[in-house]
Formats: structure tokens, sequence, C-alpha cells
């Protein structure tokens, strides 16, 4: 079924372009959910416009991601867990630690999702995390991983 996309759907499209997708894709879940219209004619006279709308959307969220990946650039936080007698953490510290942490350093709510641990951070000490906000804008953060007292 040829769809017109009216939101950005990750991994799928923009908004505004015209795809074909599975007709139960479409029927049980894009249209719905007002993510995407059935493609007729005189709908594809206004997909210009459409376009234009999530184009400059994606710019202004663009340049808000920048803006804040140069706030959290080089941002160092410190993240306390329990430690076993062997001087490990009990688990590991996990993204959503992380976000936590991050979220109440700078006074703004952090999704888990952005942070990119590449390793589970089982011992105390410093790490390098990656935190990928958008698609082409990361920015890096230093994470000190304590001994709870």
């Amino acid at each position: 079924m040829r769809v017109i996309f009216l939101e950005d759907v990750p991994q799928q499209a923009n908004a505004g372009d015209v795809k074909d997708v599975a007709d139960g894709y479409a029927r049980n879940y894009l249209v719905p959910k007002k993510l995407a219209m059935v493609a007729t004619p005189e709908e594809m006279k206004r997909i210009e416009r459409i376009k234009r709308a999530g184009d400059d959307r994606r710019i202004r969220e663009t340049q808000q991601w920048e803006v804040l990946a140069g706030q959290l650039e080089g941002t160092a936080i410190t993240v306390k867990a329990r430690l076993t007698p062997a001087g490990m953490f009990y688990g590991a510290i996990t993204p959503t630690q992380i976000a936590q942490e991050l979220g109440a350093v700078i006074g703004r709510e952090v999704d888990r999702k952005l942070v990119d641990a590449v390793e589970p951070i089982r011992a105390p000490g410093e790490y390098e995390v990656v935190l990928h906000l958008a698609a082409n804008i990361q920015a890096t953060i230093l994470v000190t991983a304590e001994a709870e007292e």
C-alpha cells in the first residue's frame, strides 16, 4: 500500500515521504496512529506542504540537539554503588543510573536510551560514556564510578 508519512517514523521515513509499505502495517499501525495516510491523488497534492513543515521541524530539533550536545560535552558526573569484598560493584552501573545522575546535574530529564555504555561499568574508576542525542550528534561525558559509603 502506498502511503504519505505525516510524521517522522524512525528507521522508516520522514514526514512528507511517499513509500510503499505492507498493507497490514499501514492499516493497523500507521493510519490509526495518524503517522501516515493512504496516498490518493488528492493527497499527493498536499505532500509538498507536509514535507516543508517536516523539514523545518527537523532543522529546529537538530539545532536544539546541537546546543544540548555543547552543554553536555565534557560534563563530569559521579555515580555511587555498593562494592563486593573483591572490590567490584554488585551488578554494574547501568545506563539508567547514568541518565538519572546526569539529569540531576543538568537539571532536566535524560532518557536512558541516549546513554551508550560500550562496556558495563563493574569496577570503580573513570569512564568516558558517549551520549547519542540525534542521528549524527553525540556528546562525551566523564563518569566517575565510586564506592557507596
